[in-house]
């Protein structure tokens, strides 16, 4: 396991440099994304340890609620102990997407400190916490689709049972309403045929739902028609910086932390699916989206939904 965690970790770095020419060689076609949207996705076959198929996996993005991820894992990691009013939160968090949940973990983290942290512990190479002026903003953290795949790597082959069920056990049963009754089944769950774990991120559509969300059966494969979902910028979080978690020790040749720079696609509204997905949860799959200025929530999960079939066709096919 140690080996094939090896082997992943170094393919990733090397996906800027395979091209377009190397994707199409491994996939039976690639993905079409529209004029105007920047994407970057990855699929990893967990069987193989083979990347097959991949773009701009290394842009970066603004996270939106994916870096609740994070957050969840370097709680988890500091707390040998979980209250049971946390494990009630951590829930909210990772099921139903729970912004508040998300800025309470934060807060009492240290912010910043919690992306620097996972940086050194997952050895990410594109991951920043947010800017300086904005250090109550979790959903400014910037990622990419490489880093999310190895973050999901982590949680599988390295992170403790403890954190590794109790963040999968989540994802696997993401409800398709969130907290503030945004739907926020759109991408994989529209776009992959069960069994999946999800984790979704979205910012930039305003904070009122264009329609109550009212869960229906859930999808055993791809549907038509566009699931309107919840802005995922964090709120204002309360005064005061709280009590940082102690830092994991230090490893060689662990990820130097990235320092961070300007917002990702500020002004342009960013949906991203993520998860594992297919038979025994074989493939992580990635997508990271950023669509021009404007564009309406139904469009960009239309269009979302679309790429996502295509990038798990392309990689699984």
């Amino acid at each position: 396991m140690t080996r094939l965690l090896t082997l992943i970790a170094a393919a990733l770095p090397l996906l800027a440099a395979t091209g377009p020419a190397a994707s199409a060689a491994s996939a039976p076609a690639r993905p079409y994304v529209p004029a105007g949207v920047k994407a970057g996705y990855v699929v990893l076959d967990r069987q193989t340890g083979r990347i097959t198929s991949q773009r701009d996996a290394h842009r970066r993005f603004r996270s939106a609620s994916v870096v609740k991820i994070m957050i969840a894992i370097d709680y988890l990691e500091s707390h040998p102990s979980v209250p049971r009013d946390d494990l009630a939160l951590l829930g909210k968090m990772l099921r139903v997407s729970d912004d508040d949940a998300a800025t309470s973990f934060w807060t009492r983290g240290g912010r910043g400190r919690i992306v620097e942290r996972t940086v050194r512990r997952l050895r990410l190479t594109d991951t920043a916490p947010p800017p300086a002026d904005k250090p109550g903003f979790w959903g400014y953290t910037s990622i990419s689709a490489a880093d999310i795949a190895l973050t999901y790597r982590y949680l599988l082959d390295r992170a403790s049972p403890r954190v590794r069920d109790l963040v999968l056990g989540h994802l696997r049963n993401a409800g398709q309403c969130g907290s503030d009754g945004f739907d926020q089944f759109f991408g994989i769950p529209r776009a992959v045929p069960r069994p999946w774990a999800v984790k979704q991120g979205w910012s930039g559509y305003g904070s009122t739902p264009p329609a109550r969300c009212r869960p229906t059966a859930a999808p055993s494969g791809p549907a038509s028609g566009s699931v309107p979902d919840a802005p995922e910028q964090a709120a204002t979080p309360p005064a005061g910086q709280g009590v940082p978690a102690p830092a994991a020790p230090a490893r060689s040749g662990s990820a130097s932390v990235v320092a961070a720079g300007p917002v990702p696609d500020l002004g342009h509204p960013v949906l991203h699916t993520t998860g594992l997905v297919g038979p025994g949860e074989r493939w992580i799959m990635v997508l990271l989206t950023a669509h021009p200025s404007g564009t309406t929530w139904s469009r960009s999960t239309a269009q979302t939904t679309t790429l996502a079939k295509q990038v798990y066709l392309s990689g699984t096919s």
